[in-house]
């Protein structure tokens, strides 16, 4: 399996591109703000033809090159329906209003062909299967994507977690449809029954594992109904 990310923009939201191997077709994961060059430089570099674009969430870092990117290479985006509305009214999603200068940047509205996730989907899409689940708390519409060992393959399972989890952390709740309870429940039902082993590929960040999470994570004890060690760590995401 090849999986390629890079940061984006302003927020250095991770971009990930995903395939079975270079020179076949591939998946874009949350291509956000100035994603766009970093996206068709990656297609180059490995070769690869997408054909879909899915969106952990609809805040405008994780989304905002989904027009674009999709339009280029006719190819449908997948977002929970509690998050579409972000596509079309990113400063209502976060209770703010943007600076111009930031907003010409931007693309806002929705693609061509958009398509709605629901929790235990498992997409089929460039030879994987992503598994899909819903886990609210950061924003209604919240995702994450699990890719699970492949025959043959050397890789570990693959959680793609968006902004729920994240290398000694958790997103933000303090925003338009935001929850500290349902993040944590999320937490609990969607992270805590996974092998240690498992890759997380967050929103934010560097890489990290569940068994490493599951160890030293507050809030991941708090999921699990430990008491953490000292102080939370800040939160993150936009």
């Amino acid at each position: 399996m090849l999986i390629a990310g890079f940061p984006a923009g302003a927020w250095g939201t991770n971009c990930y591109v995903v395939a079975p191997a270079a020179g076949e077709e591939c998946v874009i994961i949350d291509p956000g703000h100035l994603a766009t060059q970093g996206v068709e430089d990656t297609l180059a570099k490995h070769r690869l033809k997408p054909v879909a674009v899915v969106l952990t969430h609809g805040h405008i870092d994780h989304v905002a090159s989904v027009v674009p990117v999709c339009g280029a290479h006719d190819v449908p985006a997948w977002i929970h329906p509690e998050d579409r509305y972000m596509l079309g009214d990113p400063e209502k999603a976060l209770g703010r209003a943007f600076g111009a200068q930031l907003l010409g940047e931007l693309t806002v509205g929705e693609p061509d062909d958009l398509r709605e996730l629901t929790d235990g989907a498992e997409l089929r899409l460039a030879g994987l299967e992503f598994t899909v689940a819903h886990a609210p708390g950061h924003t209604r519409g919240s995702v994450t994507f699990r890719l699970p060992v492949a025959p043959g393959d050397s890789i570990p399972p693959v959680l793609f977690s968006g902004d729920l989890l994240f290398a000694g952390s958790v997103g933000r709740t303090d925003l338009p449809g935001g929850s500290t309870a349902e993040l944590i429940e999320s937490l609990a039902r969607v992270c805590l029954p996974l092998d240690d082993s498992t890759v997380v590929l967050s929103g934010h960040g560097p890489q990290t594992t569940i068994g490493r999470e599951r160890a030293a994570n507050p809030y991941l004890g708090e999921a699990a109904g430990a008491a953490g060690a000292g102080e939370p760590a800040p939160r993150r995401g936009l």
